[in-house]
């Protein structure tokens, strides 16, 4: 075992379940789970989502005892620009939303199942309104549209923003984003096609995407994604799991540690909990986040807030156990 990599839980000096309430449902999700995990060099952050096997846990495992072995390179960065989030709220939230963020560069959530295409549109040109003239924004599909659909809504959300910087995933399959990517003059960014694949690099050689947009968590930690985003040999997009502080610092090292980074990263998520388990936590001040060298420590009285019903953390120290042996094993 290298000084980068612990595996063995038995190494851990602490492991604490944690449950924070989001200010807006996300992603379907309406309380973000996970377990922090104390180990000799420092915190690491367990929290795959719900709907991801133990199979596909193993790299966010990874990741976190990454962190717990203070395994990140040195940055070549101290301070990461960053979009604000906005989730599938009304146009007057979502307007709010940009105005508090103090950030240029704006992220809308588009295609929330059972929410129509009109609402999509106002919200759009509500945060073009907040952001004003100069400010970025791109839309996050989440892989809801086929190729036709995906070809009309980025045309008419194109026009809602006065131009999109891009459009993150809008179609599931890599051959779905190949053809839409042929008929739109928006950037296409490609997400869940890199980070729940087993092969993050096809996106790439299928040429289906102009924007690699990389998590450390889910590619296996912060080493094994700079070698996903130099093999890609696409501009990348760093993007958060919506952690606590603790995950997101995993994050901002890869973001700090990347040869270029033309975009502005996906890391302001913080504000979309009520809460945190630090106590000074990870939020943008004038649409900044800085690099950290070592992952937060958790506030005892946070954590004791924080920590769910014993149903709940039964369960997920079970998981971190199966995905662990899994993790040993491979």
């Amino acid at each position: 075992m290298s000084s980068t990599e612990l595996t063995d839980l038995a190494e851990l000096d602490a492991v604490r379940v944690y449950a924070l309430p989001m200010r807006n449902r996300f992603r379907g999700i309406e309380v973000r789970t996970g377990v922090l995990l104390g180990g000799p060099a420092g915190w690491g952050e367990f929290c795959p989502f719900e709907d991801y096997d133990d199979a596909a846990s193993v790299p966010w495992l990874r990741t976190a005892l990454e962190s717990c072995a203070g395994g990140w390179p040195a940055p070549v960065r101290d301070r990461v620009p960053v979009n604000c989030t906005v989730p599938a709220v009304d146009a007057e939230r979502a307007a709010a939303i940009v105005a508090r963020s103090a950030c240029r560069t704006a992220k809308v959530k588009v295609a929330e199942p059972g929410r129509p295409p009109a609402e999509d549109l106002d919200r759009v040109a509500a945060v073009r309104d907040a952001l004003g003239p100069g400010g970025a924004i791109r839309v996050d599909a989440n892989a809801a549209w086929d190729v036709d659909t995906a070809v009309a809504r980025i045309a008419e959300l194109d026009r809602a923003a006065g131009g999109l910087e891009y459009v993150e995933q809008p179609c599931p399959a890599v051959e779905e984003l190949a053809a839409v990517r042929r008929r739109v003059e928006v950037r296409i960014a490609a997400d869940e096609s890199i980070r729940r694949a087993e092969d993050p690099l096809r996106v790439a050689l299928a040429g289906a995407a102009d924007v690699a947009v990389i998590k450390a968590t889910p590619l296996g930690g912060v080493r094994r994604a700079l070698r996903v985003a130099e093999a890609s040999g696409l501009p990348c997009v760093v993007s958060s799991a919506v952690e606590s502080s603790v995950g997101l610092s995993a994050q901002l090292a890869l973001a700090g540690a990347l040869p270029e980074l033309p975009f502005a990263c996906g890391l302001g998520t913080v504000a979309l909990l009520e809460g945190d388990v630090v106590a000074d936590s990870l939020l943008p001040v004038d649409g900044e986040l800085p690099v950290p060298t070592t992952a937060p420590a958790p506030d005892p009285a946070l954590v004791a807030a924080a920590t769910p019903p014993a149903q709940v953390r039964h369960r997920w120290l079970d998981r971190l156990r199966r995905v662990h042996a899994l993790l040993t094993e491979s």
